[in-house]
């Protein structure tokens, strides 16, 4: 390893990142396990896990799965547990784990929006409660939030992710500002639209042939 790519590594490093069966979850756990990481990553199903582990297997990546309902403070409790019995104590924590509704705001029931903040901006807090004590003791950790640019932007048929995305990227300052004296960065990056399951719809042609 030359001496540029050292100041990058993760050697010894262990990751969670939440949802990464899939999609950008999945690209940025492969680039930490490039950079040497330990990799862990949480699925909601069995389904999802074993493809997810198939996936990482075929890459080369030997990452560690965990049955894990996000939204679920006591599973997310657990699992962090056995990430730290098995992996050792997590330095980066990457809150990835999201889904989308494309609903008019006037025809979405209450429902609808409140899982959408559940997994977007709930969940964030639960797992980054959950990893923030570990960090504390050893000394460093890093957060990276997944904001979306919907943090910063509005857009028709999303009212409920951009809301979620944007308290998001508020609880990103706000750890920063709290965890900051013991050596804890978090970080918001907000990427536009990307080739990924969630924004299949997007790219797929309309009756009359147009775009989205």
């Amino acid at each position: 390893m030359d001496t540029f790519s050292k100041k990058f590594s993760l050697e010894g490093k262990v990751a969670l990142v939440t949802g990464a069966a899939y999609g950008i979850g999945f690209a940025i756990a492969e680039a930490y396990a490039q950079a040497g990481a330990k990799i862990a990553f949480n699925c909601r199903s069995q389904k999802h896990m074993d493809q997810a582990l198939a996936d990482y297997k075929a890459k080369g990546i030997d990452a560690k799965g965990y049955i894990c309902d996000v939204t679920k403070e006591d599973e997310v409790k657990a699992m962090v547990a056995d990430i730290e019995k098995e992996l050792g104590t997590i330095d980066i924590l990457v809150n990835n784990a999201g889904i989308i509704k494309r609903i008019p705001m006037t025809e979405m029931s209450v429902e609808d929006f409140r899982q959408v903040v559940d997994i977007d901006l709930n969940a964030p807090f639960i797992v980054s409660k959950a990893v923030i004590p570990g960090m504390i003791k050893k000394g460093h950790g890093k957060i990276i939030n997944v904001c979306s640019m919907m943090s910063e932007l509005g857009r028709e048929t999303v009212s409920a992710y951009a809301a979620a995305k944007g308290g998001l990227k508020m609880l990103t300052r706000n750890i920063c500002s709290e965890f900051g004296e013991h050596n804890i960065q978090c970080n918001g990056i907000g990427p536009g639209y990307i080739a990924t399951p969630q924004t299949a719809p997007l790219r797929e042609r309309q009756p009359d042939g147009s775009r989205h």
